[in-house]
């Protein structure tokens, strides 16, 4: 029982993070060029400038949880130390002042750096955790599950909420738009804090690692370590490939699909909008994620990316032959939910595959950089997520999209509708392709999984015997 209150424990952490994160991959480019007022030009900029100072501190907060020894752990106190910044930074971020044009700039840059380096602040340790509560690489597949499972359950939670929660307090309450929206990741964000404090509370660290190099060494390994090039180049793709799709959808929907489409359902006529579109997304998520360790243990990792991947393709390229008809819509919400079950496989499968390049990494090079590992991550989870939206953002720009406030209809030419379906087919299908070229070389099979873990455990176990016999040697002497 208390090893399942863990892993419930350890999922509520990215039910959390989940929660804003999503909501920052699919409405803050929305949010930026409809409701704040940024040109697509200068919103795709931002996205993509604040990258680079995520390139140094993913890196750094790394390094720093390695090397925090606290009677709570490494990695978990930061739960605790960064849940109320990282709430009061969203909220910041989704806040509209009263300033000129260049001073919204300002403080839009001010404010997504400050975010993402608070989510940093407690993602990459978060994550960490993940190599440091189990020693057992099929357990790590467990608790990466559990994790994504309710990653996509806080997901689902916003995204089903947020067009909502947003029309509540503009139409009911009567606030602008900008402030409903602030309004609304207010809401967020104290269900944010009450999850990360329960997530504190219901794990612990049961693996204890101490760095024993020097950061430059640490770097070095990195740097040298073959697998985690080529998984962090995959996880790049796959998060280029939800992120363009999700921040492609409000577009999508505001401009082909237009605001009073309708589909059939179980002989109901139902309203087809994005949150419906991406809220089921994130259910057919979970029942991906319960997949995963079944399907992984069968096929093994690789093989599941592999096949993964290139059902994706097929989907996402089918996905643009659709009609837009009610019937064309139900079918687009079933390739959805194809796609996000793919989506939900692969995800609880990249962390468990970080987890074991971290053990590889101590296998070959005798350093205990788990958070390092991590952090690269949640390095390729950021620029995943700023190349993908800014790329949409100027392909947009590029192809003529008109934006618009919501105060009169804009038509869009052909050119930015044809960019629109692009975005959602065959740009994505492109990145799977690229995806399955990197893990080709992938070289962490089962077996050398299994063999490295088998290594580890005994390398562990000496050293612990050693200490004690060091102890004990002391204890002798002093008495």
């Amino acid at each position: 029982m208390a090893f399942l209150k863990r892993k419930i424990g350890y999922g509520f952490g990215d039910m959390a993070s989940s929660m804003f994160w999503k909501i920052f991959s699919y409405y803050l480019p929305f949010f930026y060029s409809n409701i704040f007022g940024l040109s697509l030009l200068d919103a795709g900029i931002l996205v993509m400038v604040t990258r680079i100072w995520d390139a140094v501190s993913d890196p750094m907060m790394g390094v720093l949880a390695d090397r925090t020894d606290t009677r709570m752990g490494k990695y978990r106190p930061y739960l605790l130390w960064f849940c109320i910044p990282f709430a009061v930074c969203g909220i910041l971020l989704f806040t509209t002042p009263d300033f000129s044009y260049a001073g919204k700039l300002i403080w839009a840059y001010v404010t997504y750096v400050l975010m993402m380096t608070v989510y940093t602040g407690i993602n990459v340790p978060y994550g960490a955790m993940l190599g440091v509560i189990t020693d057992k690489s099929d357990e790590k597949t467990v608790y990466s599950s559990y994790r994504m499972f309710f990653a996509y359950g806080g997901s689902f939670i916003a995204l089903a909420t947020w067009e909502p929660m947003c029309g509540f307090f503009e139409k009911t309450v009567g606030l602008s738009a900008a402030t409903s929206w602030q309004s609304a990741m207010c809401v967020i964000a104290a269900a944010c804090i009450i999850l990360f404090l329960l997530c504190f509370a219901m794990t612990r660290e049961v693996v204890r690692t101490k760095s024993v190099v020097s950061i430059g060494n640490d770097f070095k390994a990195l740097l040298k370590n073959r697998p985690w090039w080529l998984l962090i180049c995959a996880a790049l793709s796959f998060n280029l490939f939800n992120t363009v799709r999700g921040a492609t959808v409000a577009y999508f929907f505001a401009d082909v699909i237009g605001a009073d489409a309708n589909m059939w359902l179980f002989g109901l006529s139902v309203l087809f909008y994005s949150g419906l579109f991406l809220s089921i997304g994130e259910v057919a998520n979970m029942v991906g994620v319960a997949l995963t360790v079944p399907i992984a243990s069968a096929l093994g990792k690789k093989p599941t990316f592999i096949m993964v991947n290139a059902l994706l393709i097929v989907f996402s390229i089918g996905f643009f032959f659709l009609p837009l008809s009610s019937v064309g819509f139900f079918l687009m919400l079933l390739f959805q939910i194809g796609i996000s079950v793919l989506t939900g496989i692969m995800s609880p499968l990249v962390w468990s595959m970080y987890a074991d390049v971290a053990d590889y990494s101590e296998h070959r090079f005798h350093t205990a950089s788990t958070g390092l590992i991590f952090s690269s991550s949640s390095m390729a989870q950021k620029f995943g997520g700023a190349i993908g939206g800014a790329a949409v953002l100027w392909l947009l720009s590029a192809c003529g999209y008109v934006a618009g406030t919501g105060a009169t209809e804009v038509v869009q030419p052909e050119s930015a509708i044809n960019c629109l379906w692009a975005l959602m087919t065959f740009i994505p299908a492109g990145v799977a392709a690229l995806a399955i070229c990197v893990v080709w070389f992938y070289p962490l099979t089962t077996d050398k999984v299994n063999e490295i873990a088998e290594s580890l455990r005994v390398r562990r176990n000496r050293a612990t015997e050693e200490a004690a016999d060091i102890a004990e040697n002391f204890d002798n002497i002093n008495n």
